[in-house]
């Protein structure tokens, strides 16, 4: 089966979603993020101008940034991710168009599910990961009972609603990618508090999962 790129070894699976980033902050945030050991990072496409962001973060950070959009929803937001030099495709939803041309360009895609039927399109159109949104309303039973029917070697990840104080419990149903919004990023927000808040998540991360 085709498969877009395999999901990167991360030092941590925290994905930061910066939506409602400006690029005006764009490389101070992303930076931030970066500096505090989150290697992935995405900036949801309803956010201001983020093709501009994600180009500014990706020429800003080292190679092994893990950098990319978030809300993709059609095969054009791939050619202009692909265009800002971006790796990473994250959306709310399966669609076949998005991910062949996600294919085309080697990308690594966590297309969100919700149901069995939706977490087996994604496995055909050869999703990196799954990414079971909203999260918070699945809870990590829900997630395990649709995990127990996939395939072992799918890789699970777990937004929306989600923050560090989770981590342990969606950890016990084999969730291993977290992507984090509010909880780390807001609009208005100082550099020095997403950098907290970043900071924080990592130490959680590495708790609960026995460091890097």
């Amino acid at each position: 089966m085709s498969q877009t790129a395999p999901f990167p070894k991360l030092r941590r699976g925290l994905v930061a979603i910066l939506r409602g980033l400006k690029p005006a902050e764009a490389v101070a945030i992303g930076k931030a993020v970066h500096d505090a050991g989150i290697e992935a990072i995405e900036v949801p496409l309803n956010s201001p101008e983020p093709f501009a962001s994600i180009a500014s973060i990706v020429e800003a950070l080292p190679g092994t940034a893990l950098v990319g959009a978030g809300t993709v929803l059609t095969a054009a937001d791939v050619d202009a991710l692909h265009k800002a030099g971006g790796r990473l495709l994250v959306s709310p939803n399966i669609d076949a168009d998005v991910m062949g041309r996600a294919m085309h360009y080697g990308m690594v895609t966590m297309p969100g599910v919700f149901t069995p039927t939706e977490a087996f399109q994604a496995i055909k159109l050869g999703a990196s990961a799954l990414k079971f949104f909203p999260a918070s309303v699945l809870g990590a039973a829900g997630i395990s009972a649709v995990r127990a029917v996939l395939p072992a070697s799918t890789l699970i990840g777990a937004v929306g609603g989600v923050s560090d104080k989770d981590f342990a419990g969606y950890k016990a149903v084999g969730v291993s990618v977290f992507g984090l919004g509010s909880s780390l990023y807001k609009p208005g927000a100082s550099v020095e508090d997403v950098a907290q808040r970043a900071r924080a998540a990592v130490a959680a991360w590495d708790e609960a999962f026995g460091g890097v």
